[in-house]
């Protein structure tokens, strides 16, 4: 399986999630998938935070896998705001002392954002080949398509984490709601979608116990996890009142290699653009008023609903022990 990952990781950086560090050690690890390329984009971290801890990912695990970073901030949704919240939240809390004695990634030079484009080029050379998880905001997807209008067609599937809509206090998650236009453009382009939203991942939960399973046989993949999920496990657990963590993009990965994870459905959706609903995820099956709503554009989205969360821990901890196998 022939793979493309577009991410804003935080493995390593105070205040930030891990997931998607979780999320590429898992497709670095299942020999059933051969990641070509990463790309980076602004959101849990910078652009050049990510692009630093995806590098650092990657030498650590040994991988040979290119990281091209991608955009620094959303097509039109100012980023200022966003930036606030997601990179001072650790120190409004009071909580960067989780992250003592935890390396800290090292900068590295930061390339030309040439991400939309490599998307797009490995995508269009390979019709029907590359599978695309993304698993940050949709800008650079948006901006590829963009560039290679065929894109949509020539996609084997673009798997999502992002939108939400039914769980208590989210109007928006934070992938579509920092980059709304983004996100419409991708789910109404006609391309073939899977949507793993909040609904579905705030149902995986990862604990302390979890952890010191999949750390209790060494590899470099256990060993980085360790090391950088531990103080999130900590922070989310403090901040958000939660036993653990919860681990939304790992289950983009997991559901391709185990699709019977998730019970899915489908429907049309699109992204609200404007006022108090601007980056709400918007469904159109069965409504009972359509008065005023145009006819939907693109093609249904398949949407994860339901996850065996025991499952999916043991499909983390059996790749990620045995990497390769």
């Amino acid at each position: 399986m022939r793979v493309i990952i577009d991410c804003d990781p935080g493995n390593g950086i105070p205040g930030a999630n891990v997931d998607d560090g979780l999320a590429l050690a898992l497709a670095l690890a299942a020999p059933q998938i051969n990641l070509e390329l990463i790309t980076t984009v602004a959101g849990n971290t910078s652009c050049d935070v990510g692009y630093t801890v995806a590098c650092d990912l990657v030498r650590r695990l040994g991988a040979k896998v290119p990281v091209a970073r991608g955009a620094s901030s959303a097509l039109l949704e100012p980023s200022s705001v966003w930036r606030t919240r997601l990179d001072s939240a650790v120190d409004a809390k009071g909580l960067r002392e989780l992250w003592q004695g935890v390396r800290e990634p090292k900068r590295v030079a930061m390339p030309s954002p040439l991400a939309p484009y490599a998307m797009g080029e490995l995508i269009c050379q390979n019709p029907g080949e590359i599978t695309l998880i993304a698993i940050g905001p949709l800008t650079n997807v948006a901006m590829a398509m963009r560039l290679f209008p065929e894109m949509a067609s020539a996609v084997k599937r673009i798997v999502i984490m992002g939108g939400v809509f039914n769980v208590p206090g989210y109007l928006k998650d934070t992938n579509f709601g920092l980059d709304p236009e983004a996100a419409h453009i991708v789910l109404t382009s006609g391309a073939p979608v899977t949507l793993a939203p909040l609904d579905v991942t705030t149902r995986t939960q990862l604990v302390h116990a979890d952890l010191d399973a999949l750390a209790a046989v060494e590899t470099p993949y256990t060993r980085y996890l360790e090391q950088t999920m531990r103080p999130w496990l900590n922070y989310s657990m403090r901040t958000r009142k939660l036993p653990g963590c919860w681990i939304h993009d790992a289950l983009t990965v997991a559901w391709l290699l185990e699709p019977s994870l998730c019970e899915s459905e489908e429907d049309y959706l699109d992204v609200a653009l404007e006022g108090i609903a601007r980056g709400m995820t918007c469904r159109y099956g069965h409504l009972r008023l359509d008065i005023g709503i145009k006819q939907p554009h693109g093609a249904p989205v398949q949407i994860l609903t339901r996850v065996d969360n025991a499952r999916l821990l043991a499909l983390l901890t059996r790749y990620l022990q045995n990497p390769g196998q």
